[in-house]
């Protein structure tokens, strides 16, 4: 199995996210709301991290399954399910293949803010469609893909607007931030035009319900006026056809 890049920034990143990420804020409640209702639902949480989604949908009355490659990440949120327990497994896996996992097994996969670290995509929405059940309903996260290319930037003009640059849109692969003090230049990320992510869903067998782009608010944008303008993220709500 790979080694998660997580692996390395485990004790960094679990801290940012314990004392709050800005964009993770913004996108959760979204993901939260297209996911509705799932008492008694059995869910499965797809590259869990520390078990922040798997911990929301356990108080929202689902049993739940979370995967994740990265050990050290895995080790938080079996910390947490010790502290307060929820009955969530957590399992060590790569989402990409989920060998630990039967078919038909889910009613319901999401997947916060980490597709963009998965390197084959399509082999990753045909594994979802695997272990879900017929009509299951599977709701993702990624950070917007026409806005947050390698080569976008803030623009502040004279008038004092901010604008997003958008440049290498169409240029689709690994790439990393020259901010090193993000997640994005501390682990990179695989960069996908909208498209890609769309006829990918498609051709693995998936029916598109619902798009979310959130409008920042808030602290949010306070700290980040420009997303008042443009989406940091897109939610997803599809469902297995």
């Amino acid at each position: 199995m790979t080694t998660s890049r997580y692996d390395q920034i485990a004790d960094w990143y679990n801290e940012s996210i314990r004392s709050s990420s800005l964009i993770h804020d913004l996108v959760v409640l979204e993901l939260l709301h297209v996911i509705g209702d799932i008492p008694g639902q059995h869910v499965c949480d797809l590259a869990c991290g520390q078990g922040v989604i798997a911990r929301q949908l356990a108080h929202k009355g689902a049993s739940v399954v979370g995967v994740d490659i990265a050990e050290k990440m895995l080790a938080f949120a079996q910390q947490h399910e010790e502290m307060e327990p929820l009955g969530i497994v957590y399992l060590h896996d790569d989402v990409q293949t989920p060998a630990s996992i039967a078919d038909v097994m889910f009613d319901g996969a999401v997947c916060n803010l980490a597709l963009m670290d998965v390197t084959e995509i399509s082999a990753t929405f045909r594994a979802v469609r695997r272990i879900l059940r017929e009509g299951g309903w599977f709701a993702f996260s990624v950070t917007h893909p026409c806005f947050q290319t390698p080569a976008s930037i803030w623009t502040n003009v004279a008038d004092g607007a901010v604008y997003r640059a958008v440049r290498g849109y169409f240029t689709e692969g690994f790439w990393r931030s020259d901010n090193p003090h993000g997640v994005r230049g501390q682990v990179g990320a695989y960069h996908r035009m909208l498209s890609t992510y769309l006829n990918a869903l498609a051709e693995a067998g998936f029916l598109l319900e619902r798009m979310v782009e959130p409008q920042a608010t808030g602290q949010i944008a306070a700290s980040i006026p420009g997303y008042t303008e443009v989406p940091a993220a897109l939610v997803v709500r599809c469902k297995r056809v």
